[in-house]
């Protein structure tokens, strides 16, 4: 399958990248710089400039791809404004990928996080949230989503707080990142709250797998740690660079502050069991031990 990706060279992308081409898939990589081209061209994919906003560039990766995957987002979390903008981009950016497939039966994947509920752990069942700071991501998946009745077979990889690899990533690594400034570990509430995970590798595996073979309006839960404690994430960050572990206010964490201090354990059971996907690599408590000092 030829297959159109964005976001092909962060953290999760460059996963995807490699887990599609060793199994047999070719790659169209949108790349929005020169040194992204390659990166991507390194690892064996092909290239077409442009950026998440450049929507003709959009239509035209879909429209020459047996397949698109969306991976991009801006990640910009310095204010509720950026948050915004990076949403708005992104919903845009799916809009348009999903009418160039309309009536085609071709996959599009995209990816959200695990639904919170309180009280217990997320399932694949669950509805994909729509309010809070990045409400609009689950508005603009939920739209994709819906593509199922006109002719695209639309799925959502749920992605956990945590997507990691080598110590980087996700919610722990914006806590290292804090930590390395503020010089403390820290952790907003009393840290009992619970952030699911999943290693890069293994979440690559996932959105392969849905792909190649999940049925059209279908969600899937990339979680392999169901859910860890934030003071023991904050735990391994603050021995791992040699810093005290407190707790901080909230508003340490800028917008997703509230999420931070949210319990929010998410569960991928029917995910393996439709899908057959296991994942294999090191939860995110043993992949912390690769910070460095």
């Amino acid at each position: 399958m030829r297959v159109f990706v964005t976001g092909g060279t962060g953290l999760i992308g460059s996963a995807v990248v490699a887990e599609l081409l060793d199994n047999g898939h070719t790659v169209l990589a949108l790349a929005r710089s020169g040194a992204s081209a390659l990166a991507a061209e390194a690892a064996g994919a092909e290239t077409l400039r442009g950026g998440l906003a450049d929507l003709d560039s959009l239509r035209a990766g879909a429209a020459q791809a047996d397949g698109v995957i969306h991976l991009a987002f801006a990640n910009d979390f310095s204010s509720p404004d950026a948050l915004a903008q990076a949403v708005a981009e992104e919903s845009a950016a799916l809009e348009t990928l999903g009418g160039e497939l309309v009536g085609t039966d071709r996959p599009l994947v995209t990816v959200s996080g695990t639904p919170y509920v309180p009280g217990r752990a997320s399932t694949e069942a669950d509805p994909t949230s729509t309010d809070g700071p990045v409400g609009g991501r689950g508005r603009a998946v939920t739209a994709v989503l819906g593509l199922a009745s006109s002719g695209v077979r639309s799925t959502a990889v749920r992605m956990p707080r945590t997507v990691h690899n080598q110590g980087a990533g996700g919610f722990a690594g914006l806590l290292a990142r804090t930590a390395r400034r503020t010089g403390v570990s820290g952790y907003p509430g009393d840290g009992t709250q619970r952030w699911p995970a999943v290693h890069a590798l293994d979440a690559a595996v996932l959105v392969r797998l849905a792909l190649e073979m999940a049925p059209a309006g279908t969600s899937w839960h990339a979680v392999a740690d169901e859910g860890d404690a934030v003071r023991d994430i904050a735990e391994v960050i603050g021995r791992r660079l040699g810093l005290p572990v407190e707790a901080v206010p909230e508003e340490t964490y800028g917008p997703l502050g509230q999420i931070f201090a949210t319990d929010q354990p998410s569960s991928s059971t029917l995910t393996r069991q439709a899908l057959g996907w296991e994942p294999s690599h090191p939860s995110l408590l043993e992949d912390l031990e690769n910070i460095l000092p």
